[in-house]
């Protein structure tokens, strides 16, 4: 799978982005028709605390996936999204018909 990670008008972040691939890559290894996943990382000035988006874009066989969360700190909006990610997978993989 080919990972791809942007920082949207944020400083880039080597601890953010390992751990972003260090996910996908577990991701990958259960959910092995995937085949590129786009990461977005984005600041909007929040005044509940909050503002740091990831937004998660699959592509795979059929309609691409995609999930946006704003949390405190990217790290949690990166788990929150790769849990909205992962729930869409498993209805997908529910849906996929093997064809022999």
């Amino acid at each position: 799978m080919e990972i791809r990670i942007q920082f949207v008008q944020v400083p880039k972040s080597d601890a953010v982005e390992s751990f972003a691939i260090r996910k996908l890559l577990k991701m990958a290894e259960k959910y092995e028709w995937l085949l590129k996943a786009d990461v977005f990382y984005k600041l909007e000035p929040d005044t509940k605390g909050k503002g740091k988006i990831c937004e998660i874009r699959l592509s795979l066989p059929g309609p691409r996936i995609f999930a946006v969360s704003n949390e405190e700190s990217f790290e949690a909006a990166t788990d929150e999204s790769i849990r909205d990610v992962e729930k869409q997978l498993r209805k997908r993989k529910n849906v996929i018909k093997p064809y022999l």
